[in-house]
């Protein structure tokens, strides 16, 4: 097994046999091997942007691509990484050589056979691709199937997070029949547990997806047919519980939490995501005085966080001012406390950056995150001169937000293991450091840190950890608790890395 912390292998494979350990991972529910049958409707947030999983995006999206691709790797509830489409995996002694053992007897659902080359030809347009998770590929120079069951994947420097990559979509192999489809971002072509229903499929509103026969590992089919509709109104999801239209619901609103249990569904939650600002100008282009550390610490002290905890998300998590989870080896707990709210520390951080007066910043809004936070914000730190303009950008948010086009944002952002946050919310190319913030102390440790072993990385991303939060280069203000909820006839496993639970984790109660 794999710590998911540093998610790696020095000088050793990994095979297990896949047909046992998914039905262990899913919790050998009743609906194993189909048994359990029927439908199973899911009320998501998002709908995918496409099916072509070049551009894939996990997180919220992750049940559209589960249901037809299968991943060459599985992230389990354990928090462990497993053999799947991949048998075994195995990285040379410098970790820039990883070779991975492919599945035989697989097949697509166009019947094509599932080989090295196409496992080597998915990866490489992931690679090529321009989708959202594309800086999964930034170490990766070369992806080549050496023969029918081997992939050699070479790096121009280790990547610790790379095996976590690979359980999602990274990992995704499709059809090389249908790199030609004009439709394939409608109409996959995958090795998955399922296929779409086209025809009782309407995009963006509800997708329909039918059990293959013929797929290699029954054991995780648990239904004949997969429904699955969004709902980016919660309210509207709420009303789906309360009438009994779903078996599960993904509820992004603590408000609809008491109301889904009343309706007789089970609460499943995790603490994978914090909410809080994201300072992305720590260079001053937009917004001059976030230049200064100061000024940052000034806006973390002027944060009453149980108080947001209690109004935003009704005490529904844990307030924090550090944005690596409790169960990475960065986790201090003193970091929790870091920035106790204290308005005239806060002033007077003001005034010695030079900002007694405050100054105007324009922060983006968005329905999907609520109103309340917004507003709540917009008066803590007027109470310290920081005057905040909201504006709504639409259905542009993230693209918005990332251009970039705004100097700070209220944000909802999952806690990833250590090198996988690194590269997502940190490093010079990180997609949420839009501005591409760098100073010589993050550098040297995220240079060191792949260099080191795995006690040497423990102590480097501890300090990471202490550095930036010190800079302030964010103001967490909380640990979201993430729920699913799930009716009397539905049970889930939640995972330790994801929003949602993998499918195969959805099983009959």
């Amino acid at each position: 097994m794999i710590r998911r912390d540093f998610m790696k292998l020095t000088g050793a494979s990994a095979a297990l046999g896949v047909i046992g350990l998914a039905g262990c991972s899913s919790g050998g529910g009743a609906g194993a091997g189909g048994e359990g049958g029927g439908e199973l409707v899911l009320g998501l947030i998002s709908a995918p942007m496409s099916f072509d999983p070049s551009i894939a995006e996990w997180g919220n999206r992750s049940p559209y691509y589960q249901a037809v691709y299968d991943t060459l790797l599985l992230a389990t509830p354990e928090g462990e990484i497993e053999p799947y489409l991949a048998t075994a995996f195995e990285y040379d002694e410098a970790e820039t050589l990883l070779t991975l053992t492919i599945r035989e007897g697989v097949t697509f659902s166009d019947g094509e056979t599932l080989d090295a080359e196409a496992v080597a030809l998915s990866m490489n347009r992931f690679k090529d691709g321009t989708g959202p998770d594309a800086g999964y590929m930034t170490y990766v120079d070369t992806i080549t199937a050496t023969d029918a069951t081997t992939v050699e994947v070479a790096f121009t420097a280790p990547d610790p997070a790379f095996l976590n990559y690979l359980t999602r979509t990274a990992g995704l192999v499709m059809s090389p029949a249908a790199v030609e489809n004009e439709d394939l971002p409608t109409n996959p072509v995958g090795s998955g547990p399922y296929t779409l229903d086209t025809a009782a499929t309407v995009t963006e509103t509800t997708y329909t997806f039918l059990k293959r026969e013929d797929y290699w590992n029954p054991d995780v089919q648990h239904y004949d047919s997969l429904v699955m509709r969004v709902f980016q109104d919660p309210t509207a999801m709420l009303n789906a519980v309360r009438a009994g239209e779903l078996n599960y619901a993904k509820l992004s609103s603590p408000e609809s939490f008491a109301e889904a249990e009343g309706a007789g569904f089970t609460l499943n939650s995790n603490e994978l995501d914090f909410q809080g600002l994201l300072l992305f100008d720590r260079d001053g282009e937009l917004a001059p005085a976030l230049a200064d550390v100061r000024v940052r610490q000034a806006i973390n002290h002027a944060i009453d966080r149980p108080a947001l905890l209690e109004a935003i998300a009704l005490g529904h998590g844990t307030v924090t001012t550090q944005v690596f989870p409790t169960t990475s080896d960065a986790y201090d707990e003193a970091l929790d406390d870091r920035y106790p709210y204290d308005v005239e520390t806060a002033k007077e951080l003001m005034a010695e950056a030079g900002y007694a007066d405050g100054f105007a910043i324009t922060m983006p809004s968005s329905a999907a995150l609520g109103t309340t936070a917004y507003a709540l914000i917009a008066d803590a730190l007027a109470a310290i001169g920081i005057s905040v303009t909201h504006e709504d950008p639409g259905s542009n948010f993230i693209a918005d937000m990332l251009a970039p086009k705004w100097a700070a944002c209220f944000m909802s952002l999952e806690q990833n293991p250590d090198w996988q946050l690194t590269q997502f919310m940190i490093a010079e190319s990180a997609v949420f450091n839009p501005f591409g913030s760098a100073d010589e102390t993050i550098a040297g440790i995220l240079a060191d840190y792949l260099e080191a072993d795995e006690a040497g990385r423990s102590e480097l991303i501890k300090q990471l950890n202490e550095h930036i939060v010190e800079q302030a280069w964010f103001a967490p203000f909380y640990r979201l608790e993430g729920v699913v909820a799930t009716d009397e006839q539905t049970s889930v496993s939640m995972l330790p890395t994801n929003t949602l639970p993998n499918i195969y984790d959805i099983v009959p109660a």
